[in-house]
């Protein structure tokens, strides 16, 4: 055998230019050591892995393996000269070869040194199979490995992922506990890279270092935990395999990532969805109470009544009553209603670990009445293969001894076909047994009797075995399973006859007394069996019921004592057995025989037989050696035996968790986790509310006010942030757990509706609210024009008060009551609004009346006294007017409302475009969250003729939708065309997309003819432009309908500083980033213009820029809630440059493709 080159044969000829060939050249020539060891570790793995004979042939020696490889032993001379050219084609061409040969399973290991100095080489496709191949080789060449650990650190940085991926992949191959620091610092970078598939690469690579290095555990847990809040669904199943690895005990780092680890599980690739409803399950059972636990109580107390006497019933009755009465009803936790929503439509999925995994889940945590969907599930996978089919039938073996009921619609589908291997029949045989009742026995029975007939001894025997089981559970049909097996002793396969003698013995044992037939009949058949077992039995049954048959029982002795000596050891303890126990019974008859079958049994090669010989004689021949036990040798020998118990071997089973290797073995496996048991008393539920504390607290730093503002100190700005939180979408996500009426008039009452809080009171945003559900479209004009008169006196004021006052920085007061100050002061001068601000105090002292008295309480505090003395208003009009800036425009965003806004009313246009006109320090725009009221788009659900006279409109309001921030708001507006009424118009039969939910708005009773009226429904689309299908029903029509939504309508804003907005664009460059060159259209003349498209097409928040040429927005999908940026730089000649950095690449591209058109026109 030709030992493989040392180092020095393989440098390159080009090696000066390369730094590790350079150190490999020169490693080899001044260490001979180092290449003598390398030379032999190349050696000797290749002798190992050929099982210690290198000499065995190739496929190259094969004529028919086609030659791929040289058929000489100098074949790998030819590879190395390829890898040692200088032509990329040919290094291509060599590395190819050889991880065809890798995936062949020959050994390529002594190749390493002509490979592993390419993974310098510039060319992709030759780096990514050099890594392929160092994968592969590391662990076993370490030492040369480790000569190239420079260059793999350099891949880390790599500008290509896949080669940065790699690089991590190879360095966590390097078994060395010396370079244990290097992977550290490795993983921790990955853990932050921008690319997901690093991330998921670096989530692979935990796992390895801790195994090397279990002393990492702590600095890994971190890396772990920074990976457990990543968003990615790449990232998710992986990083949770390295927790189940490295610490699945420290469950406080699931709390906070729990919801959205349910929320991604639908988008998780198959193998991350496994670890994690594995993992989830486990968290189940320590954070949520038992489902069943009422009926688990129940289940207790009737097995105690079962066994108890009748005078012990009444005081167990009482105390049952007790317990009951003490019972709380169970209400299911929200979030584990969560999980059990979110993984059910898993059990679809095509891949049979991903059904059972949810359906281990939905038996270990899912309520009674709710388990049974699962069966469905499991009855499609044995449809498979036979393995996934074998795995299936031991769960459901097992499920089937807990919860019959749920199998038992699906009985045929456990039925066995001749096809079947051995095992699956016998696991079917093992089911059909448990899900046996009164109603199907006979059916069961009808197919166990052609399962007899079958060629398969072995499911014969199962089958006979089963039958046995059968009679033992369901006493009504034990006589005629026993007649059926008393048939089977007369087949001709004497298995057949041997394994229905052991099930009838163990039959015969529960009524002795009424089968002395059958016991006789047995008899005469011992001389034809031959197996051990079944003669066994015979003997042990006419031994042990040997008074029914006192005749036939002395002639059996006898025959065996003829044959003793040739009979198989098990049949020979049998026959001592009935030897003694005729001895005490019918000693005239048997005394000689039992004698003589004692003195051949003395002498017997098996010590087991003569010990029990000379034991028996002992107690049952009485001496005057023999001890006291000879008084009792009746009732040792005769004592009446217990009814076997005939049980499913897989009863005990369920102790561990199903789909788990454990259960299949009945043996808990290396590396298996108990499930927890339930707690007792329930577990704190706030812990997995982190996630919303820490959104909350960071969109509330990116929407405080910035720091680029000048219009006050910066401890008034503090005050402000404490009093009163700004608006932000955390608001919004508060959702349905805040009262809608209390958000809007205790916590940010000058947010909530509209530009008349700016002057008007508080009460005046729920006036507004009714007024566009309740009053008629002239009024609405009427109190708009009132709002713009009112506002443009507000804003021509202002400039001047802060110019005269902008030194004074007293302390801060509540922003609220200032502007009712303002108002005041205003009122005193002008009597229009005087009369206007009397008005509003009338109505809001109305609603006042008609709502709670909490609500009343809170509008109290803030609403002013109407007559206030003018001298106080002035003082705090002062206070407040250095206040005022501009920043305040930033409260005219709206509010999340309670009840639904029409977007006619909320903002006009003539004060966007007082808005937009104004300007900060510094030329600094102020945020534009909204667009003009003009734009927003009417889309047509139901055009009247096709609706029959039912025309309905609809709109995105661009609201937050309060009973659920992860929706999108869709304003719908139904009128009846009709000269009749329209009755119960409501939604039916949404066919929705996976994942998309929709929220219905209440039922309208009746819509008068002429008449119109607007709802708001929610739609979450999933962050996807897929329509929403559904419904529309009226109370004698059904139209089919369908809202699509724009992707700029899946958007909602957020306020970002520059900085903030700079930092969020560089964490989503690379895949996430989406660049496109544009000519601007002729109306695109300023950047008024600009904005004005951009946040017509998308719904958008201006960020501050300090360059006028540039234009940024931001906001953040509905749904997922990721970021979405867009930079809009203006060049000369009407060129511009469109980017959009968002983490869901599909988002991003059509959002280039409608802004670009927008800004084309």
């Amino acid at each position: 055998m030709r030992a493989p080159p040392a180092l020095s044969a393989s440098a390159p000829r080009n090696g000066s230019r390369d730094s590790v060939s350079g150190a490999l050249r020169r490693s080899a020539s001044s260490s001979s050591t180092a290449a003598a060891a390398a030379e032999m570790s190349a050696s000797s793995a290749f002798i190992d892995e050929k099982g210690g004979s290198a000499s065995e042939p190739e496929y190259g020696h094969d004529p028919a393996s086609g030659g791929i490889f040289s058929t000489d032993y100098k074949r790998h001379d030819d590879l190395k000269e390829m890898l040692d050219s200088n032509k990329d084609s040919l290094k291509l061409e060599a590395m190819k070869r050889i991880v065809a040969m890798i995936a062949r399973g020959k050994n390529a290991s002594d190749l390493f040194p002509a490979v592993v100095k390419n993974v310098a080489c510039k060319n992709i496709e030759v780096k990514k199979l050099v890594y392929v191949y160092l994968v592969r080789y590391a662990e076993e060449q370490q030492d040369l490995a480790l000569l190239s650990i420079s260059t793999f650190q350099r891949g880390l940085k790599d500008p290509n992922q896949l080669i940065r991926a790699s690089a991590l992949r190879v360095l966590s191959s390097i078994r060395v506990t010396i370079i244990v620091p290097i992977m550290m610092l490795a993983i921790k970078e990955a853990a932050s890279d921008m690319s997901p598939y690093v991330r998921k690469t670096a989530a692979h690579a935990i796992p390895k270092l801790h195994s090397l290095d279990p002393e990492q555990k702590d600095q890994l847990i971190e890396v772990i935990e920074k990976l457990l809040a990543d968003k990615t669904t790449l990232v998710a199943g992986s990083v949770v395999m390295a927790f189940e690895e490295v610490c699945p005990d420290r469950i406080d780092l699931i709390h906070k990532n729990y919801r959205k680890l349910c929320n991604l599980l639908i988008d998780v690739e198959e193998w991350g969805q496994v670890v994690i409803i594995n993992m989830l399950t486990r968290y189940a059972r320590t954070q949520f109470l038992n489902p069943n636990i009422n009926e688990s109580l129940l289940e207790e107390s009737s097995e105690k009544a079962f066994y108890a006497s009748d005078d012990e019933e009444d005081e167990d009755k009482k105390a049952e009553a007790a317990t009951l009465a003490k019972r709380k009803p169970y209400v299911m936790d929200p979030d584990h209603r969560l999980l059990l929503r979110n993984t059910k439509p898993l059990l679809q999925s095509r891949n049979a670990a991903v059904v059972m995994a949810v359906a281990q889940l939905y038996f270990h945590l899912a309520p009674k009445a709710e388990v049974g969907i699962i069966a469905k599930a499991l009855v499609r996978l044995m449809r498979s293969h036979s393995e996934v089919q074998y795995v299936v039938l031991q769960n459901v073996a097992t499920m089937t001894i807990k919860r019959r009921g749920m199998f038992e619609p699906y009985l045929k589908s456990f039925y066995i076909r001749s096809t079947d291997p051995t095992q699956i029949k016998i696991l079917k045989l093992e089911v059909l047994t448990n899900l046996a009742n009164e109603t199907n026995i006979s059916t069961i029975l009808r197919e166990f009797q052609t399962y007899i007939k079958s060629m398969d001894k072995d499911f014969v025997a199962a089958s006979i075995q089963a039958i046995g089981r059968c009679a033992t559970n369901i006493g009504e049909v034990r006589d005629t399973c026993l007649n059926g097996l008393v048939q089977l002793l007369s087949n001709r396969d004497e298995l057949v006859v041997a394994e229905s003698v052991v099930v009838i013995k163990k039959l015969l044992q529960m009524q002795p007394e009424q089968h002395s037939d059958i016991i006789k009949h047995m008899a005469k058949l011992i001389d034809n069996i031959q197996v051990p077992m079944a003669r066994a039995s015979i003997l042990w049954l006419i031994g042990e019921y040997c008074e029914h048959v006192p005749k036939i029982a002395p002639d059996v002795l006898r025959n065996m004592a003829k044959t003793f000596t040739n009979e198989e050891d098990i049949v020979k303890l049998q026959i001592i057995n009935l030897a003694a126990k005729l001895y005490l019974t019918n000693s005239k008859q048997t005394k000689l025989l039992t004698q003589y079958v004692l003195n051949l049994a003395k002498y017997d090669q098996n010590y087991d037989i003569r010990d029990r010989a000379r034991f028996i004689r002992q107690l049952i021949v009485p001496t005057d050696k023999s001890g006291a036990l000879s008084k009792y040798a009746k009732k040792l020998f005769l004592a009446l035996k217990p009814a076997p118990v005939l049980q499913s071997t897989f009863k005990d089973r369920d102790h561990f968790q199903l789909g788990s290797l454990s259960h299949l073995l009945n043996a808990k496996a290396a590396g298996y986790q108990e499930l927890p048991d339930w707690p007792e008393s329930v577990p704190d539920p706030s812990v997995r509310n982190v996630e919303v504390i820490r959104l909350l607290e960071r969109v509330t730093t990116l929407t405080s006010i910035p720091d680029w503002s000048k219009c006050t100190s910066r401890k008034d700005r503090k005050e402000k942030k404490t009093e009163k939180p700004f608006y932000s979408d955390s608001e919004g996500e508060s959702g349905p757990t805040e009262s809608a009426d209390s958000e809007s008039d205790s916590g940010s009452g000058s947010e909530s509706a509209s530009a008349s809080d700016e002057s008007g009171s508080g009460s005046e945003s729920e006036e507004s609210r009714e007024e566009t559900e309740s009053e008629d479209e002239e009024e609405d004009e009427e109190k708009e024009k009132k709002r713009k008169k009112r506002l443009d006196k507000t804003k021509a004021k202002k400039p001047a008060e802060e110019s005269a006052e902008s030194e004074q920085s007293s302390g801060t007061e509540d922003r609220k009551r200032g502007r009712k100050a303002v108002k005041n002061q205003k009122s005193a001068s002008e009597s229009e609004s005087e009369s206007e601000s009397s008005e509003s105090e009338d109505e809001s002292e109305e609603e006042s009346e008609e709502e709670s008295e909490s609500d009343t309480d809170i509008r109290k505090k803030k609403t002013p006294i109407s007559k206030q003395p003018p001298k106080q208003s002035k003082k705090e009009s002062k206070k407040e007017r250095q206040e005022m800036s501009l920043l305040d425009l930033d409260d005219f965003e709206p509010a999340p409302a309670s009840a639904p806004v029409t977007p006619v009313n909320f903002l006009s246009s003539s004060l966007v475009s007082d808005l937009e006109g104004l300007s900060l320090t510094n030329n600094i725009l102020a945020p534009t969250t909204i667009a003009p009221s003009g734009s927003i788009k009417m889309y047509e659900l139901l055009h009247r003729i096709t609706g029959e006279g039912l025309a309905v409109e609809y709109c995105f309001s661009r609201q937050p939708f309060s009973p659920d921030p992860n929706m999108v708001a869709v304003q719908i507006q139904f009128t009846n065309n009709t000269n009749s009424e329209t009755k119960n118009l409501h939604i039916e039969e949404p066919r929705l997309q996976s994942g998309m939910r929709i929220r219905e708005f209440t039922e309208i009773d009746v819509l008068a003819a002429g008449e119109s009226v607007t709802v708001v429904m929610g739609i979450d689309f999933c962050d996807s432009t897929q329509a929403a299908n559904f419904q529309l029903c009226t109370h004698t029509r059904k139209f089919f309908v369908s809202i699509q939504p724009p992707v700029g309508e899946l958007m909602t804003p957020v306020f970002l500083t520059e900085n903030d907005f700079k930092k969020e664009q560089g964490k989503l460059m690379g895949m996430n980033e989406i660049s496109e060159k544009l000519m601007l259209g002729e109306k695109c003349v300023n950047e008024h213009v600009i904005v004005e498209r951009v946040t017509a097409t998308a719904n958008l928040s201006r960020v501050p820029c300090g360059s006028e040429k540039e234009c940024r927005f931001a906001g953040k999908t509905v749904s997922s809630g990721c970021l979405v940026l867009v930079t809009v730089p203006t060049k000369e000649g009407g060129a511009a440059q469109l980017t959009v950095n968002c983490e869901k690449m599909l988002i991003g591209t059509l959002l280039v493709k409608d802004i670009m058109q927008a800004l084309s026109q």
